[in-house]
C-alpha cells in the first residue's frame, strides 16, 4: 500500500559566538565546574549577543538546512517554529523568519511546547504533509533562554543555553512499512498537573512581565525517565521495533544523567546515544535539531539509519518521533 511519508532532506544549526564556560559561571554565582559537570554533564553553553533575538538564530539555522537539502527558500510552503522565547508576544516569530527568508507564500506559525517543541513541530509537519496540506516544510527549534534566566539562581542559570536547529521535511511516497524512509510514528503527551515543577513566573496576561524560569530539579528528574520511556515504548508498540533495531538515539539534551538513565532503562547501547549537552547545555526546543545536525554533518547519521527522537519539557509535555533517515 502506497503512503505519503515525511522525509528529512536537510539539516542546519546555528550557535551564538559567545561561549559561557562553567568557570565563567563560577565567577557569577556560587558554583564550580566540578559541581555542574557531576550533576548535569554540562561544560559550556552559548549565549546570544546583545540585540540578537530568536529569529536571528532561526534564520541562520534555516539557511543552512535549505543549503543542505539543496532547496531555495521559495521551495518551502510551510514554516513551523518551536520556541518558548519568541521575539515578541505576537506576531509569531516564524512569520519574521518567513519574511527574512523572502518567502511570501504558504503559511508559518509557532509551536509552544518548551523542550518538547521540536518533537511537537516535527509531528505537526508530518500531519500536514500526510494530509496533503503541505509538500515541503521548514521545521525549526530556536531559543534564547538566556533572556528568561535568573542569573542569581545557581540551580537554573547553569543549565541552559541559546541556539537553533532546523530541518527541511518533504513529502515522499512510501510502501507503508517500517523500511520506508521518513517519519514512521510519533507519540505526544502532556499533563498540566505538573506545571509548577517547571515554569516561567511571568507572562502578558498574568504579570505583564517576561518573568524568570523556575524549576524543581529533583521533581523534574523523577518524572523525566518514566515519561521518556513511556512514549518510546509506544513507538516500539506501534512499529514492532525494539531498542536493538535503533541506529541512533537522539534525545533532548537537558541533563546527561537523565539521558544515561533513560538509555539504560530502555536497554539502548551507550554507543548509539548522541550527546551534545556537554557543549550546548539545555537549549530547549533547539536541542534535538542541534544534535541531529551535528551527527549528520560528522557522518554518524547515514541513509536508512533508524533514529529515535524524544523530549520532555515544561507543562509537562513529552513525546517521541521514530524516523528512518
Amino acid at each position: 500500500m502506497s503512503v505519503i511519508r515525511s522525509i528529512v532532506t536537510g539539516t542546519g544549526s546555528y550557535l551564538p559566538e559567545k561561549i559561557l564556560t562553567n568557570s565563567d559561571l563560577a565567577k557569577m554565582v556560587d558554583t564550580s565546574d566540578d559541581w555542574i559537570v557531576q550533576r548535569t554533564g554540562i561544560q559550556q553553553r552559548h549565549v546570544a549577543a546583545e540585540g540578537q533575538v530568536t529569529s536571528d538564530l532561526a534564520v541562520e539555522a534555516a539557511l543552512r538546512a535549505l543549503e543542505s537539502a539543496g532547496r531555495k527558500a521559495d521551495d518551502i510552503d510551510t514554516i513551523i517554529l518551536a520556541t518558548a522565547t519568541p521575539d515578541n508576544t505576537f506576531p509569531a516569530t516564524s512569520v519574521s523568519v518567513q519574511a527574512r527568508l523572502g518567502i511570501n507564500h504558504g503559511f508559518a506559525f509557532d509551536v509552544h511546547a518548551v523542550c518538547s517543541g521540536f518533537v511537537y513541530a516535527l509531528t505537526t509537519a508530518d500531519a500536514y504533509i500526510r494530509a496533503g496540506m503541505s509538500k515541503r516544510c521548514l521545521v525549526i527549534g530556536a531559543e534564547t533562554f538566556s533572556r528568561i534566566l535568573d542569573w542569581n539562581d545557581r540551580t537554573t542559570c547553569v543549565l541552559f543555553g541559546d541556539g537553533a536547529g532546523a530541518v527541511v521535511v518533504e513529502a515522499s511516497d512510501g510502501e507503508g512499512n517500517t523500511a520506508d524512509r521518513g517519519v514512521l510514528t510519533s507519540h505526544l503527551r502532556s499533563d498540566g498537573r505538573h506545571k509548577d515543577k517547571l515554569f516561567v513566573d511571568g507572562g502578558p496576561s498574568s504579570t505583564q512581565t517576561v518573568g524568570y524560569l523556575r524549576m524543581e530539579g529533583k521533581e523534574v528528574f523523577k518524572h523525566a525517565v518514566g515519561m521518556i520511556t513511556d512514549v518510546i515504548e509506544d513507538a516500539y508498540s506501534a512499529t514492532g521495533m525494539t531498542s536493538e533495531d535503533l541506529t541512533w538515539f537522539i534525545p533532548h539534551q537537558a541533563n546527561k544523567r537523565i539521558i544515561d538513565a533513560s538509555a539504560k532503562k530502555l536497554k539502548i547501547a551507550p554507543e548509539k546515544v548522541v550527546t551534545t549537552v556537554q557543549m550546548h547545555g539545555n537549549t530547549s526546543a533547539a536541542s534535538i535539531p542541534l544534535a541531529l545536525d551535528l551527527a549528520v554533518r560528522d557522518g554518524r547519521v547515514k541513509k536508512d539509519d533508524l533514529i529515535m527522537l524524544e523530549a520532555m519539557g515544561g507543562g509537562f509535555t513529552w513525546g517521541s518521533v521514530l524516523l528512518r533517515w
